[in-house]
């Protein structure tokens, strides 16, 4: 089940959790025998936890009343998957969050004993995370106020902003939030159009909690549900575009959600749908290597529009 030091630090957690806790119970949870339990409570005894056991038939552990343990007793993969999970902030897109972030590193190495803090260091030696460019930056204070109000399941009032359209005021029953390729969504059912719908936050502000409570649907996957919904967009163009460079050597520079890239001949064939022809004429060209675009047509006027306003810009920076 565990090694003998992730024992003892689950009859810690049993403990903390448990007013009191039998030895025959913690024989059964960590599948040893009542001998080998009275060993992990002495451990942790000489580790300065007070542990009081009462003997007998039904004989039980406790920790001494008025005892408090340091805030934080992490095992090591714990402590790791902390501070990568710190690092990873960033590439969600909550850029306001960073300071709290580093400050919370901060608190855990201070915390932790010696080795799993050379475990944490050599974490923050060694990784090293590059932030996708699909990412999108969020509001980090409207992010936790609309996970507060899904929590209560109170209905929220705010200005959405669409693409084209000045922003007007919505009100939704948000059930869940989701991340979902560099993007953060909420998704639940809008009082304006009557229907379930997603809502991008980023173009979300002045958000509100109201006080009208609503009871969500058991068991919505909203996460199906935005999937379906983008795949399915009315106004998404099929795109088919030859590139000419080997599929191991596009791997993390093309955003995977909703695209479909395969081997062939020697390039590689890459199929999507996109709403925004021009950011997705702009993306091609960053990738670096010669392209050949069957589909759709449209696509072809937007590299035309890019060339002009390159043309443009160039002539602009010869008369200056």
């Amino acid at each position: 089940m565990y090694d003998p030091s992730m024992r003892v630090l689950t009859v810690l957690e049993l403990l903390q959790s448990r007013e009191e806790v039998s030895g025959a119970e913690l024989a059964r949870r960590l599948e040893v025998s009542p001998r080998t339990v009275q060993r992990y409570v002495a451990r942790l005894q000489d580790l300065g936890i007070p542990v009081e056991g009462r003997r007998g038939v039904g004989g039980a552990y406790r920790l001494k009343p008025g005892f408090r343990l340091p805030p934080l007793m992490f095992t090591p993969e714990e402590a790791l998957a902390a501070a990568l999970g710190l690092r990873t902030l960033r590439h969600l897109g909550l850029h306001a969050l960073a300071p709290a972030a580093e400050a919370a590193s901060a608190k855990l190495a201070r915390t932790l004993p010696a080795a799993l803090k050379d475990d944490v260091q050599a974490l923050e030696d060694s990784v090293q995370l590059d932030a996708s460019p699909w990412v999108v930056t969020t509001d980090a204070r409207l992010l936790a106020t609309l996970l507060q109000a899904v929590h209560t399941t109170c209905r929220v009032a705010f200005m959405y902003a669409a693409p084209a359209t000045p922003p007007i005021l919505r009100q939704a029953d948000v059930y869940r939030v989701v991340h979902l390729d560099g993007r953060w969504y909420a998704v639940g059912h809008c009082h304006l159009r009557a229907a379930l719908r997603s809502f991008r936050l980023d173009r979300m502000s002045d958000l509100s909690v109201l006080r009208d409570p609503f009871t969500p649907p058991p068991g919505f996957d909203a996460a199906a549900y935005l999937r379906s919904t983008l795949h399915a967009a009315p106004t998404a163009f099929e795109v088919s575009v030859w590139l000419d460079c080997p599929l191991e050597d596009l791997r993390g520079r093309v955003a995977v959600w909703g695209t479909d890239l395969t081997a062939e001949g020697a390039g590689t064939r890459l199929r999507a749908q996109r709403e925004n022809l021009g950011s997705f004429a702009a993306f091609l060209l960053g990738v670096g290597c010669a392209f050949r675009v069957e589909s759709p047509p449209e696509l072809h006027a937007e590299f035309r529009a890019l060339a002009e306003r390159c043309a443009a810009q160039l002539q602009a920076y010869r008369q200056a």
